[in-house]
This record gives structure tokens, sequence and C-alpha cells, in this order.
């Protein structure tokens, strides 16, 4: 389905339409699920007393790290969110230890922003490197997988190497830079659960050509070991303070020399080209309708602002051009075979098979010690 569809229809409130969504839903007025869930939920996610539900959180982190060299755990990727995360830690006098996944694709922006932040934050780094063979082998198992979460690989190494060095350092919080106010609204069929190491490793089974042997996997069992039993919890700071990204992107900028990098998430070559390009070309879906919708609510565009934002080319043409050959390039296949690939149907990742709630398996695993002990080694 196209705008041009006799049966288009689009949110009177966000930028949300029927195109590549078969969840949204509409009430008598035109106002989709997304507008109405947005807000029926904002108190569920934004504390009401936001200074005070900070301090407390704030207070705990410090008290559960006192006497070890770090009292927190937070990603970096050069982006909006994660930058403004550590900057906000700093503030705190926290002391978190920063992590970061060098998949290979990272933008030059991205690294002159982690490089400016962790210099002038003075906050130690641990870089996850893993052999780019093996990395690119993966990749390409979920483009031959056909299925539409093409970041599952990057964001499950990061999932998995948090709790990894979460335990190591014996650190309780980890924080995210994932908030509410700019991150409520995706419809389910355009991700995936990135932590899903049973989906992961049966399309990885079927289409790869190399062994996992750097990669980290995050088992479903060792998910619920970190979360059950040593208790490891995510925790989102910017649900507790007035977060407005435009006015984060300035401070990080007067206080970093942060650059922006232009779309939600651009900080990664990969992730620009997935989604500017890939996303809208074989699954009919533009990312940019869920991240202004949730800045329309959030009151920081208006949605004029919105669908004008819309009309503008997700590439230029010459761009586009140069991208494609870099893409086809670096992941070795042929422009026949992205081709191909592009006109293939979509294959849904439950196809390969998903793994169980994480949560059902922690009475199991409290009740049997031999297995606790034998996680707790490793």
């Amino acid at each position: 389905m196209t705008s041009e569809d006799p049966d288009f229809r689009i949110c009177s409130v966000t930028v949300m339409d029927n195109v590549a969504d078969p969840d949204i839903r509409f009430d008598q007025q035109g106002v989709s699920n997304y507008a109405t869930e947005f807000h029926q939920q904002y108190r569920d996610h934004i504390p009401e007393d936001m200074q005070g539900t900070l301090s407390r959180a704030l207070d705990t982190i410090r008290k559960e790290g006192k006497g070890k060299p770090y009292d927190c755990l937070t990603g970096i990727s050069g982006g909006v969110d994660s930058s403004y995360m550590i900057h906000k830690a700093k503030e705190w006098g926290l002391r978190p230890l920063i992590v970061h996944f060098d998949n290979g694709w990272n933008s030059e922006i991205a690294v002159r922003n982690i490089k400016n932040i962790i210099s002038q934050t003075g906050f130690d780094l641990y870089t996850l490197v893993v052999d780019w063979e093996e990395f690119k082998d993966l990749q390409l198992c979920y483009i031959k997988a056909g299925v539409v979460d093409l970041e599952v690989p990057t964001d499950h190494a990061i999932y998995a190497t948090w709790y990894k060095l979460a335990k190591q350092f014996k650190i309780r919080y980890v924080l995210s830079g994932n908030n509410y106010i700019t991150e409520s609204i995706m419809p389910p069929s355009w991700i995936f659960n990135k932590a899903d190491a049973v989906n992961l490793l049966s399309i990885h089974k079927q289409f790869s050509t190399r062994k996992l042997k750097t990669y980290p996997v995050l088992r479903t069992e060792k998910q619920a070991y970190y979360q059950a039993l040593l208790k490891i919890k995510a925790i989102k700071p910017l649900n507790m303070i007035p977060y407005h990204k435009e006015k984060a992107k300035q401070e990080l900028i007067e206080q970093f020399g942060w650059a922006d990098y232009g779309g939600k998430h651009y900080e990664s070559f990969y992730t620009k080209f997935y989604q500017a390009f890939i996303l809208p070309r074989k699954f009919g879906i533009d990312k940019r309708k869920a991240h202004l919708s949730n800045l329309i609510l959030a009151g920081e565009i208006t949605r004029d602002q919105a669908l004008a934002e819309l009309q503008q080319p997700l590439y230029k043409e010459n761009d586009l051009r140069e991208d494609t050959e870099y893409f086809i390039k670096k992941l070795g296949i042929t422009p026949g075979f992205f081709a191909e690939y592009l006109d293939a149907p979509r294959i849904e990742h439950v196809h390969y098979g998903v793994q169980k709630q994480i949560k059902e398996m922690y009475p199991i695993l409290k009740l049997l010690s031999p297995l606790y002990k034998s996680l707790k080694g490793k």
C-alpha cells in the first residue's frame, strides 16, 4: 500500500499511517492507537515526581557501587541519547563504565563524538571488537533470512556485553539512554526482540558459513541468570528528567563539540543505509514516521513540520549510489545478489523460532542450584 491507495489512512494527530503497519487502528476521530496509547501510558513511564524519583535512583546506584571500581554501566554509540546519558552521569557524579561495540560500520562523526566525550569526562571505555569476517557473516545471515530487523546482530552483542561486564565488575545497574518521550512509538512488525538468542542462533545455523567464536551470544538461561539471580537491572534516567532532544543536542555541542549525524541512529553507516534505503525499499517501512510522531506527541515539533519532513527524500541520488556501492563491497556481495534480496518476499522472524519469556525461567533457576553454580562460574 502507498499514500496513493484509496484505502490509505493517516492519523489525525501524528503522522503514523497504515502503510506497512498491520497493527495500526483508528478511532472515529481518525486518531491512531499510537497517539491514544502514548498519553494513556505516559504516567507509567514518566514519574510524577521526577526529581524525587531521580534522586532515589541515584542514591541507590551510589550505595550499591560503594567500594567498587564502577557504580553503573552505560553504552555509547556517538548518538544523541547515549551521549547525553553519559553527560548527565558526569553531572550527577556517577562512575560508569562506558561500553562501545565497534561493529565495523561507525561513521567518522560517531568516532569523533565518542573520542571527545570519553576524553572530556575521563570515564573508562570498554570497546568490544569481534572478528569482522565472523560478524559480516552473521549480518549476511540476516539478509539471507529475509527478516525485517537487520539490527539484531549489533544490538544483541551490545546486550550480551553489558551483562558480561556487569557481572565481572559486580555492577547492579545499567543506565539506558532509551526514553519514552522520543522512542515509545514503534510498530511491532517493524522490529524484533534483540535479545532473542534462539532466533539468532537458528538464523545463523541455517545461513552461516562461519562459526561464532568471538561474537557474544546472550543465551536465554544466561539472561535469566543475570536478571533473576544477579539482579542486574536497567534504569532509564532520561525518563526522570525533562528530556528535550534539540536542547540535549545543543548541550552536547557546547560541552563536547559533539556533531550531529543527520537522522536518528545515523551515527552508524549500516543503520543509516538500513533505515533510509533497505527498510523503505524492501519492506515499505519509513521509520521517520514513528520518530517524528514521538516528537509531535512530546510537543517538540508540530504535525505540519513532521509532514514537511516526510516530503524530503530519505537519500540524495548521488549519495544513495555511492552508499549502495560501499555497502555491497564491504559485505562482499554482488549487485545481482543485492537486487534479488530487495525483491524477495519478507520472511517473519518467528519462522526461525523464538525463545521463551525470560521470566518463565526465574523460578526454575532459583530451584536448580547445580545449574546456578555452573552458570555462576562462567
